[in-house]
């Protein structure tokens, strides 16, 4: 897939303000600062277009950017740390639940997770919870760049190794690096692959 447009829609907490399900829609969220704005960005080939930060906790709202004028990319605001009052992190955790269980053309949810990381709790914990309300979901390894080839493959077996402990399989895997642009045309066929299955469901 070449992406020739991308376009900001609209940014909100209520999800009857999102557009209309009428194309299939792609969720990218993760813990906070694990790279996903700048994943955004290399995939869309625009820079600009996801706010990148280093401080965690930037992204709040639920972002809909309609690419190619047939699918929607949706950065959801990250889980875990984030510099913000108790409230705040229960209205994101609320309205982030009610997207991902109500979002009827929801086709997949990528969740983002640090290379550099042993397995961590909280995304064992997010993804199983998206398991067992079955939405289905991938998982994508960001900063690949960040550290060697071997560290690499012995963080992966780690996190084989804990996935294989609740899930029978794992889900689809992607490595990737939004330096060297590295997992970019396996992540856009996929989603490609995807529609085909969404053109062919009958409305």
């Amino acid at each position: 897939m070449i992406i020739k447009s991308a376009e900001f829609v609209i940014s909100n907490t209520e999800i009857s303000k999102c557009p209309e399900p009428l194309k299939p829609e792609y969720a990218f969220i993760g813990r906070s600062n694990v790279g996903k704005s700048s994943l955004i960005n290399m995939l869309t080939n625009n820079k600009k277009l996801a706010k990148t930060s280093g401080r965690p906790g930037k992204t709040q709202l639920i972002n809909h950017f309609e690419i190619n004028e047939s699918w929607y990319l949706v950065d959801l605001p990250g889980y875990g740390y984030a510099k913000t009052s108790k409230m705040n992190r229960f209205k994101w955790t609320r309205f982030i639940e009610e997207y991902l269980k109500t979002r009827e053309n929801l086709m997949n949810t990528f969740v983002l997770i640090d290379s550099r990381l042993e397995p961590q709790k909280i995304d064992q914990e997010f993804m199983n919870w998206l398991g067992y309300n079955q939405i289905p979901f991938s998982m994508v390894f960001t900063k690949t760049d960040k550290l060697s080839s071997s560290a690499l493959q012995k963080n992966m077996a780690k996190y084989k190794k804990e996935m294989l402990k609740s899930w029978e399989e794992l889900p689809p895997v992607f490595i990737t690096s939004s330096e060297s642009k590295l997992g970019k045309e396996n992540l856009l066929n996929y989603i490609e692959e995807v529609n085909s299955v969404w053109d062919k469901i009958p409305r």
